[in-house]
């Protein structure tokens, strides 16, 4: 069988690799990020078969413009190593340099054959479907990942260190064994970043049984959408519900992968990752990995986008698609059964909880039915995620110099220490500056990275169930996304923008520095010789002229509690 063979691997044998960890010392080094971590390990381990390292220009131009390598091979997702304009411009062609993971440890050696600068944009139009930073993806090709990219053949020293779900965590060749082992010839993968529920039970016990196939429960671990539930919370829904499968049919292993959450292209990616895992079907969704909303305020990709090109390719793939039937619950029956094949059902009543509902009903500490999700499921969640009003946030003002932002934090934070109940911190912009920052200038480099000390400390105080008040300028959008996406992986992250006019602030003037600014004595002075980009979607905006500091603050209380986040008495 195809699907059970061994497929080839990028690692040398433990001699080879004792060589070159000593003759890596004198390499130029790159410390990878977590997402090329994710790519590195799927490209060492097999999972990304056919690729042998990171995509040369030429291979990038097929798969960007007709998701084919150079050698005509499908492929649809572009696998690059994004670095700084500065480490690309000391290398020479043909160099190998050392890839280490953020401790230093030597993962791998990259001989570098390729080294230019990609039309982003291009990329995020041919390969996203649009150039639109709402988009998770788009938003990380522009705002984080490197200018330059780099390509060329790996060789493996190691994999990753992972310490947590150690025996959950299975390379193809280890999976294929098991199946060759206990003679499962067919194979249908559940891809999921999300807990499973009942419905998601039913769906992959039917999957199986149509496919006449064993189920490999195969979870998402790397990178998923910002806001995902996190993975440790995650695999211990999937373990709590493992045994109600029937033991001798289901098997569960973690993906390392870092999810682009790019839809068609996805799913057909996706697709290829299972069968070099050794499976022969997999489950495609209704959006299949659809990031949800653009700028517009509609879906990415249509509902069945992903299906539509999965079926396109599937021959050549090698690998079948079960449709996700949409399941709901039949109060009647007391059933799951999919909403296209209920012939009585204006009959019968229908039951299903959206993922915003369920969100909700966490938020707000409400029931969530036995006939939804299985209780342990339920108790896990409640763990990581307890109600709104006992979770740590962020309340991040943002405005001009002068605007009355940190009048206005200090205040809050006054307030909401009488009230008690949770610590309160406040991180106000020249404070920050003093005790965090105080090796940084103006630039708009070193102003980014005092925002994302700032974001990382409130993300760390939301974390362990703290309030923390925030009040730097934070010009920039792109960054205030950034803290948000820090932040709102452990608690809200409420933006409250203080609308003072230029004018006004100007007016007020205090310590002189809007002087100092018209007369170009400071440079990048935002507002005046740098550009403030205005919150488009804040949780509030709040106005201060003509209104007093006092009722600002209490503007501020008004919105949280009717976030949940605090209980006024």
């Amino acid at each position: 069988m195809p699907n059970l063979a061994p497929i080839p691997e990028l690692y040398v044998s433990h001699e080879s690799a004792l060589k070159l960890k000593d003759e890596a010392g004198n390499l130029p080094s790159w410390d990878l990020t977590p997402r090329q971590i994710c790519d590195l390990e799927l490209l060492m381990n097999g999972g990304f078969n056919p690729l042998k390292g990171f995509l040369t220009e030429e291979d990038y131009d097929g798969v960007v413009e007709n998701m084919r390598l150079a050698d005509g091979s499908l492929w649809p997702m572009p696998i690059t190593l994004d670095v700084s304009e500065e480490f690309a411009e000391g290398l020479e062609p043909g160099q190998d340099i050392a890839l280490r993971d953020q401790e230093g440890v030597l993962l791998a050696i990259m001989s570098v054959t390729d080294n230019w600068v990609p039309n982003k944009a291009k990329e995020a139009e041919k390969v996203f479907g649009a150039d639109d930073l709402a988009h998770p993806a788009v938003n990380y090709l522009h705002n984080h990942a490197g200018k330059v990219y780099l390509g060329g053949p790996v060789t493996g020293i190691q994999q990753p260190v992972h310490y947590d779900f150690r025996a959950r965590r299975d390379t193809p060749n280890e999976l294929r064994a098991y199946f060759r082992k206990l003679g499962w010839r067919k194979v249908v993968a559940f891809q999921t970043r999300n807990p499973l529920h009942r419905a998601h039970q039913e769906l992959t016990f039917r999957a199986a049984k149509d496919a006449q196939a064993n189920l490999l429960i195969h979870p998402v671990v790397g990178m998923t959408k910002p806001g995902d539930v996190d993975h440790f919370t995650r695999v211990r829904c999937y373990e709590a519900v493992l045994d109600k499968y029937p033991q001798s049919t289901t098997t569960m292993s973690l993906l390392p992968l870092a999810m682009r959450m790019a839809g068609p292209r996805e799913a057909v990616w996706h697709g290829l990752i299972r069968k070099n895992f050794g499976c022969s079907h997999i489950i495609i969704g209704r959006d299949h990995a659809g990031p949800g909303k653009n700028s517009a305020g509609e879906d990415f990709y249509g509902a069945y986008d992903a299906q539509d090109l999965f079926r396109e390719n599937a021959e050549e793939m090698g690998i079948e698609m079960v449709d996700f039937k949409h399941m709901v619950y039949v109060q009647e029956r007391a059933q799951y059964e999919p909403a296209d094949e209920i012939a009585d059902k204006d009959e019968v009543t229908i039951l299903n909880i959206s993922g915003t509902e369920l969100r909700r009903r966490l938020a707000e500490g409400l029931e969530i039915p036995e006939w939804f999700s299985f209780p342990e499921v339920v108790k896990e969640l409640r763990r990581t995620k307890p109600p709104r009003a006992q979770q740590g946030f962020t309340v991040f003002f943002t405005g001009f110099s002068g605007s009355g932002k940190s009048t206005i934090a200090n205040a809050l934070m006054v307030k909401l220490m009488e009230m008690g109940g949770r610590p309160t911190t406040l991180l106000d912009g020249d404070v920050v500056r003093k005790h965090l920052s105080s090796e940084l200038g103006f630039s708009k480099e070193h102003r980014d990275l005092n925002i994302q000390r700032i974001g990382y400390v409130a993300s760390e105080i939301t974390k362990n169930g703290g309030i923390a008040i925030c009040a730097p300028i934070a010009p920039y959008a792109a960054t205030r996304r950034t803290v948000r996406e820090m932040i709102e992986q452990y608690g809200a992250f409420v933006e409250v923008h203080v609308a003072t006019t230029i004018e006004e602030c100007e007016r007020r003037d205090r310590k002189g520095l809007y002087k100092l600014a018209r007369e170009g004595k400071i440079k990048e002075f935002t507002g005046i010789s740098d550009p403030y980009d205005v919150p488009e979607n804040p949780e509030l905006r709040v106005e201060t002229e003509n209104v007093d500091v006092d009722n600002c603050a209490h503007q501020v209380l008004l919105k949280l509690e009717a976030l949940g986040l605090i209980g006024l008495q």
